[in-house]
């Protein structure tokens, strides 16, 4: 299949890796020429622009940043819209907020296409391996054609209803996931700084009713789980900004229905104060820093 890729970065750069080695045609742009380089060597073609690459494509896949960059890529003149052929079915890897999926969505049904929305769970490690988690909001149709090749960088693909849907799952899972890292950060430093061995507090922690994701495969605390951006200096992983900025895009969504998130709001703000301190480069488990002694 001849696939449109748009956005190479930490985790759209292995995806795609993925979907070349299934035997896939990737057509790709991204800003970064070193990466298009390096898949180009594996086999990818290089386009000049999100039209040109949509324009050859069976399928259009996204994988930016932030809203800002979805709407650019699909809307301005030399975006993804401006180059597809009608009946082409597009999907949108992105963590962004509800209505803009919906927005472009609208826009790209205008033209005959049919746009759905699957953010994904799992990390860089996750991207690399094809053990994703793809949260999928589409038609049932749409579901059933982008289903074998999202299944091709992921093992579960979760259809969560229409257009939208897999926003919503997704701003909930890293709400709380950015709750949970800070109440094991927490926990953490308490135990060492009452006296207990880290590594004693980690066996028990992951073998009681406090286990969490955060503390069995990626416990903020170095030195306990070797594959866990703490024990490399919390570098690659899930960077503390995209963290903000998912717990950003579920407060703000929060107070349009006014539903109340206080935990959510407290971990924004203190992931706010961990960007501040000029710590938002580092994987967002980095936040057990501001609980322990320099």
């Amino acid at each position: 299949m001849h696939i449109a890729f748009i956005g190479l970065g930490n985790m759209g750069a292995p995806m795609a890796r993925n979907l070349i080695k299934a035997g896939h045609t990737l057509h790709l742009f991204d800003l970064n020429q070193q990466v298009l380089g390096e898949l180009a060597e594996l086999g990818g073609q290089v386009s000049d622009s999100p039209r040109d690459a949509a324009r050859v494509a069976e399928l259009v896949i996204t994988m930016l940043p932030a809203a800002a960059h979805v709407r650019s890529v699909y809307l301005n003149e030399d975006g993804v819209l401006a180059g597809i052929r009608p009946g082409t079915p597009t999907v949108d890897c992105s963590t962004i907020d509800p209505q803009t999926v919906r927005d472009i969505c609208a826009a790209a049904a205008r033209q005959g296409v049919s746009l759905g929305d699957a953010p994904v769970s799992g990390g860089t490690g996750g991207a690399q391996a094809g053990t994703l988690t793809f949260m999928v909001g589409a038609s049932p149709e749409l579901f059933a054609t982008l289903q074998p090749v999202l299944a091709q960088m992921g093992r579960n693909i979760v259809h969560c209803g229409g257009v939208g849907t897999g926003q919503i799952a997704k701003i909930c899972n890293n709400m709380l996931l950015g709750i949970s890292m800070i109440g094991v950060s927490e926990a953490m430093a308490l135990g060492d700084a009452l006296g207990i061995d880290t590594q004693v507090l980690a066996g028990i922690l992951n073998s009681s009713t406090g286990r969490c994701w955060s503390s069995d495969t990626y416990n903020p605390w170095p030195g306990i789980i070797d594959t866990a951006p703490a024990s490399r200096g919390y570098t690659g992983g899930f960077g503390a900004e995209l963290m903000l900025k998912d717990l950003g895009l579920a407060t703000e969504a929060a107070r349009q229905v006014h539903q109340p998130v206080v935990l959510g709001a407290v971990a924004q703000q203190l992931y706010q104060a961990m960007s501040l301190r000029g710590e938002g480069g580092l994987d967002f488990s980095a936040i057990i820093k501001g609980y322990r002694k320099a």
